[in-house]
């Protein structure tokens, strides 16, 4: 009964009726699988890293056990560099891309993940040797957007156990990782030390309850942010531009810190934060009003105003063919043959005789993305040359990222 309903309620009835899943053939990602067949139009992706020799097998596996209840499946095989350093995070990172742009290609606008309260208390575990703070500790979202779809989490509230114990009772295989006895990875280090904890009554569930308690609380701490920004930032064609007197009067330390980081986060593109012990230093040196480059991005402050915009060298080298996302933009116009999409730099900013009445500063323009036909400036729109081009930001506005978060 309990299985039955988080899956009645694992999405919105009157909105969703067709979800991706992702299978990577494992009891959580299967009994996923097999939960969401019986209640929505399913499609299937699993993704074969090529970092084991057992993972396209697998892929086999999984496509076989859809065909027989009638699910279509997708194999994804990644061909980029191979991840390095933290290898399940890069993994993981690499299959959100991959499915991502499979769902959208797709038309898929919704994505199940088969966590559990299992992941949950292994990663607050793991969070928790971290030294995180309250928004680490709150562990993974029921849902969130990245990649431009919405990602669930559905059974999150169940336990291994319980999906084991459904596909059991349905006769239903899966096939185990061995990295999940790897013991050179964190997250079995923390399964292992969860196992553990049993004995002093901390289980999974238990410390997904405490995960949610701490949630509430960042959620609290999100919703009063929300409403600052609401009042007192702005966004200025890419910068972000926040009120230096209310930012200093109406926000204790702690979300000063969350503003300054979501803002970094927004103007960069980046999918990591920036280092803390370097945040800390900007806030501290903000009343002397030094300029800092951080996170690639480059901030100035002054009685009035802290405005955030995108480090021009960090964006120097970056070109893509027009019609491509560039850094965060997309640019639409009239495209032909051989032009591409790069910073308009210096160069390109003295072929803009009006770029003073745009009010954007020059170091924002400098990163601003421009249309080029070899040398050759085609477009600068954001610097008051548009020929017929317009610039948006493709991750949406600041204020829906702090809704995301």
């Amino acid at each position: 009964m309990r299985l039955h309903d988080l899956t009645e309620t694992a999405f919105d009835p009157d909105a969703v009726t067709r979800v991706g899943v992702a299978v990577s053939g494992g009891s959580d990602s299967m009994a996923t699988l097999h939960l969401l067949a019986g209640r929505y139009q399913v499609a299937a992706v699993t993704v074969d890293h090529g970092l084991r020799p057992e993972a396209a097998e697998e892929a086999r596996f999984v496509a076989a056990a859809c065909a027989r209840i009638g699910v279509a499946h997708s194999t994804l095989r990644w061909d980029g560099p191979v991840p390095s350093g933290n290898l399940m995070d890069q993994a993981r990172r690499a299959r959100l891309r991959l499915v991502g742009a499979w769902a959208r290609e797709n038309g898929i606008a919704h994505v199940a993940l088969g966590h559990t309260a299992d992941d949950q208390a292994e990663t607050f575990l793991m969070r928790l040797a971290r030294e995180a703070g309250l928004e680490g500790l709150s562990g993974m979202r029921r849902r969130f957007e990245a990649e431009g779809v919405i990602w669930h989490r559905p059974f999150l509230a169940a336990t291994r156990a319980e999906l084991r114990a459904f596909l059991t009772a349905r006769g239903i295989a899966w096939v185990d990782d061995p990295s999940n006895a790897n013991e050179r990875f964190d997250r079995v280090k923390a399964r292992n030390a969860l196992q553990g904890l049993a004995p002093v009554g901390v289980t999974a569930q238990k410390l997904s309850a405490v995960v949610g308690h701490l949630a509430a609380a960042e959620a609290a701490l999100g919703a009063v942010l929300h409403g600052f920004a609401m009042v007192h930032v702005n966004e200025d064609r890419g910068d972000l531009v926040i009120g230096a007197g209310a930012f200093a009067a109406a926000l204790p330390p702690e979300l000063q810190r969350r503003l300054i980081v979501a803002a970094l986060r927004w103007v960069s593109g980046a999918e990591y934060a920036p280092r803390a012990t370097k945040v800390d230093n900007f806030l501290a040196e903000l009343p002397e009003h030094r300029g800092r480059t951080l996170h690639g991005c480059r901030m100035t402050s002054s009685d009035a105003e802290i405005r955030i915009t995108r480090e021009a060298n960090t964006v120097a080298e970056l070109r893509v063919s027009a019609g491509q996302l560039w850094d965060r933009w997309h640019l639409s116009g009239p495209a032909t043959a051989g032009q591409e999409i790069a910073s308009l730099g210096a160069e390109g900013l003295r072929q803009c005789p009006d770029w003073r009445k745009t009010g954007l500063p020059r170091a924002s323009l400098l990163a601003s993305p421009a249309v080029w036909q070899g040398e050759t400036l085609v477009s600068a729109p954001l610097a008051g040359l548009e020929n017929g081009w317009k610039a948006t930001i493709a991750a949406g506005s600041f204020l829906s990222s702090l809704l995301r978060r």
